[in-house]
C-alpha cells in the first residue's frame, strides 16, 4: 500500500478501539507515518494479537483500559506519557451498539450503549485536554456516525450517543481553541467491520442500505482513516468544532 503523508512523523496518538476494525487500521496507518501508537481495548487477549498485527516495536504500547472508567482512562494516558512524554492526538474511536428499539429498551441497556459511546468519549477527551491545554497544542477527533443524523431501525440509543459527542465536539473546541487544540469529528456511514456484520453480510439487506448511498457502496475503513489522519495533521490547524460527512454522498440526498 502507497501511504500519503500527513507529517505525523514523531507525533504521540492515542486510538480507542484500537485493536480492531478502523482503530486497528488507523493504528497501522499513524505507525506507516512514522507516529508512535498507543491502543486500548478492554480484552488485552485481543491487544496482544493487535500488536502482532502492527508489528510496531518499542513505537506501539497496547494498554487494557474501559474507557468508560475514569481510573481506567487515567492509568491509559499515564502509560502513554510514561512511555512517550506527551500526547499529541486522541483518536476516540470505541462504538458498541446493541440492537434495540428506544421504546421498549431495558434502562439497563441505554446506559450501557451511552456510556461506551459518549461517557468514554468524553472522559477520554477531558484527560487529553487537560495534557494539551498545558503544551498548547493537540487534536482531539471523535467517530461518530451517520445515525447521529439520520435515525436507523435498532441504532437508536448509538445514534442519541453520538448526536451528543458532535454537540460535544464543538462544545470543546470553543473550549480549547485558546489553547491552540483542534477538535473535530468524522461521521461515516456503514463501514465494512465486524461492527456492522449483521447489516452488510445480508445481501437484501446491503442492497437496501447501499441504494441509499450515491457512490453506490458502503464505506470501507480506510476511507475514514484518511480524514482521521488529515484531521490529525497540522494541515487541519484552522479546522475545529466540525464534523466531515464520510457516507459516499448520503447526507446530500
Amino acid at each position: 500500500m502507497n501511504y500519503l503523508s500527513y507529517g505525523l512523523e514523531g507525533k504521540v496518538a492515542i486510538v480507542t478501539g484500537g485493536s480492531r476494525g478502523i482503530g486497528l487500521d488507523l493504528a497501522k496507518n499513524l505507525l506507516a507515518q512514522g507516529a508512535r501508537v498507543v491502543i486500548c481495548g478492554r480484552k488485552q487477549a485481543g491487544l496482544n494479537d493487535a500488536l502482532a498485527v502492527l508489528d510496531g516495536g518499542d513505537q506501539a504500547l497496547a494498554v487494557a483500559a474501559h474507557i468508560a472508567k475514569e481510573a481506567d482512562v487515567d492509568r491509559l494516558f499515564d502509560q502513554t506519557v510514561e512511555r512517550f512524554g506527551r500526547v499529541d492526538a486522541l483518536v476516540n474511536n470505541v462504538g458498541m451498539n446493541l440492537i434495540t428499539g428506544v421504546v421498549d429498551a431495558d434502562p439497563s441497556l441505554f446506559s450501557k450503549i451511552v456510556e461506551s459511546n459518549l461517557t468514554g468519549t468524553w472522559l477520554c477527551s477531558r484527560k487529553a485536554a487537560q495534557l494539551m491545554r498545558e503544551q498548547k497544542a493537540g487534536k482531539i477527533v471523535s467517530i461518530t456516525s451517520i445515525a447521529a443524523r439520520r435515525a436507523a431501525p435498532f441504532m437508536g440509543i448509538y445514534g442519541i450517543a453520538k448526536a451528543a459527542i458532535e454537540m460535544m465536539t464543538k462544545t470543546l473546541a470553543q473550549e480549547l481553541a485558546p489553547f491552540n487544540v483542534q477538535v473535530n469529528a468524522v461521521a461515516p456511514c456503514m463501514v465494512r467491520t465486524g461492527f456492522s456484520q449483521p447489516f452488510w453480510s445480508n445481501d437484501d439487506l446491503l442492497k437496501e442500505i447501499v441504494r441509499a448511498i450515491p457512490l453506490g457502496r458502503i464505506a470501507e475503513t480506510t476511507d475514514v482513516v484518511h480524514p482521521v489522519l488529515f484531521l490529525c495533521s497540522d494541515g487541519a490547524g484552522f479546522i475545529t468544532g466540525q464534523t466531515i460527512m464520510v457516507d459516499g454522498g448520503a447526507s446530500a440526498v
